[in-house]
């Protein structure tokens, strides 16, 4: 059995972001179990209220196959969720991957994890505001993997998925360009193949 991918939950977390990868990896076998700054229940940016299953402190990279870190409001007005930046920096060092989109891109240029790695976000002076030292190293990419991270721009939910299952090895390479496909573009072709592979 695979282990579980960490879905990190805070105030105004952004709904829409990591709801393409999460629902396909729960189909493809992953359970997923969200981690708040503590246990207290948080609210996203949609209103939605979530209980979380673990607090940030007692996550182990062991433990997990992913740590996905959506955007929310709370990346650009201080310090509160830095904690989550270090945890992926553990991850990192560990061996296990992380997934940041929209306003943790910045968290992760904050924490160094973005100076010697290809990145996305965005816009290129959205982090550049950030004063990381990575800005050579920003691709105009819908997402981008590098060095077991997958970054993305608030826009690239989809994108941000694709990154992920090609990462994890979810489906073949075949298969995630037609799910791509299917949920990006609304390519019909794209369809027949999933069925086919038994993916949907």
């Amino acid at each position: 059995m695979s282990k579980p991918v960490y879905l990190a939950v805070y105030n105004t977390l952004a709904d829409w972001e990591p709801g393409h990868a999460t629902a396909q990896l729960a189909r493809a076998g992953y359970g997923i179990r969200t981690v708040g700054p503590t246990l207290e229940p948080v609210t996203t940016v949609g209103g939605l209220r979530i209980q979380p299953d673990l607090a940030l402190d007692d996550v182990r990279p062991s433990d997990a196959a992913l740590l996905i870190l959506p955007g929310a409001d709370l990346w650009d007005t201080g310090d509160e969720l830095a904690p989550f930046a270090r945890k992926a920096r553990e991850f990192l060092d560990a061996g296990v991957p992380v997934a940041a989109i929209c306003g943790a891109t910045a968290g992760m240029a904050r924490e160094g994890l973005l100076d010697d790695r290809d990145h996305t976000s965005a816009i290129s002076f959205y982090l550049a505001a950030t004063g990381y030292g990575g800005g050579e190293r920003y691709v105009e990419a819908d997402a981008v993997t590098d060095g077991g991270l997958v970054t993305a721009g608030p826009t690239e939910p989809v994108a941000f998925a694709r990154e992920i299952l090609r990462l994890l090895k979810v489906y073949d390479d075949e298969a995630v360009d037609a799910w791509y496909r299917l949920f990006h573009g609304s390519d019909a072709e794209a369809y027949a193949v999933l069925e086919k592979a038994g993916v949907l």
